[in-house]
């Protein structure tokens, strides 16, 4: 499906950040059972094969595709996602999970720096407007007053410069290439450096060492396992990254981090509904400011026009 109209895109992009914001303590739960590299491999692989249906009802529009590119770029977004979620979780096991919200969410204005300084793409001044609200807004809504850096801010920094790059590249990519398979073979990709890294690793590939040793049926019956591989694997991932690289044929890359930039906020909003922890007037403020930026950057750069990818379907969602 082609999406053609902004505002649903926007809507598809915030159902990607409540579906992230909301699975955070179910994979929290779940990496304290089984190891990182694991978890993801099994994540991702069963992401990549969900979205294979979408691609057999569409295989027709793929009958004379280039597959060389494709696969290098596949490559390379999986490369950037499997370095940012392994980062992003080590980071967590020596800092903590404010230090690592905020530090995540700065993607979001590394996104049009980095843009300009690798491929000179410029950004309105309204979009910078709302980089800076958003990086306030976040700041407040996840360290208040806590700011102290320790190692694991180094690999958390590591993860937001993966995810902002992986941000720009899928913007350019998905202008020249078909939007499914991109999707498919970046989550196969994500899966297979996984499964190489359990495997080459030292540590036991179905439990944290000093723990009991796990067998892989022991796993395969644990509720919280497969609640957070099914729930994590099919919305939080294969839902996700389709959505992001069909509405990044539409949506500029620095649109799509500002949108992102509210998963802290839906993060908050599901452990004050079911964990009933108090936000506290910081953080209402914060994340406040994240909506304003988003509507500061739409607002403000409402005259640009659509453009659609070459390689595009001719059914649309609008």
């Amino acid at each position: 499906m082609l999406i053609r109209s902004p505002r649903v895109a926007v809507i598809l992009l915030l159902v990607v950040s409540f579906i992230w914001g909301a699975e955070f303590v179910l994979i929290d739960l779940a990496i304290e059972i089984i190891p990182t590299h694991t978890f993801n491999s099994v994540r991702f692989l069963l992401a990549a094969l969900s979205l294979l249906p979408l691609l057999w009802l569409t295989r027709k529009q793929y009958a004379e595709i280039c597959w060389l590119p494709l696969l290098g770029a596949s490559s390379l977004l999986g490369l950037l996602l499997f370095a940012g979620f392994y980062t992003q979780t080590e980071g967590m096991r020596y800092t903590s999970v404010s230090n690592a919200g905020f530090i995540t969410g700065m993607n979001v204005p590394l996104v049009p720096l980095l843009g300009f300084l690798l491929f000179k793409t410029r950004a309105a001044i309204s979009v910078w407007i709302g980089m800076i609200t958003a990086t306030c807004g976040l700041y407040l809504l996840t360290i208040g007053d806590k700011l102290e850096f320790n190692q694991g801010d180094v690999l958390v920094l590591i993860c937001a410069f993966c995810f902002a790059i992986h941000i720009i590249l899928t913007g350019r990519f998905v202008n020249k290439l078909p939007v499914i398979p991109l999707s498919i073979l970046q989550l196969f990709a994500v899966a297979i450096y996984s499964s190489v890294s359990a495997m080459l690793s030292p540590e036991p590939a179905f439990y944290h060492s000093g723990s009991s040793p796990l067998s892989w049926q022991d796993l395969a019956i644990s509720p919280i396992i497969i609640s957070a591989v099914l729930i994590s694997g099919v919305l939080g991932t294969a839902y996700a990254y389709w959505a992001q690289s069909a509405c990044q044929q539409i949506l500029e890359s620095h649109k799509v981090a500002l949108i992102f930039a509210t998963e802290p906020v839906f993060a908050y909003l599901a452990a004050w509904l079911f964990l009933d922890e108090k936000l506290g007037s910081k953080g209402f403020i914060g994340a406040g400011l994240i909506i304003a930026a988003m509507l500061i950057a739409e607002l403000g750069d409402r005259k640009r026009k659509v453009k659609l990818a070459p390689l595009d379907q001719t059914t649309a969602i609008t």
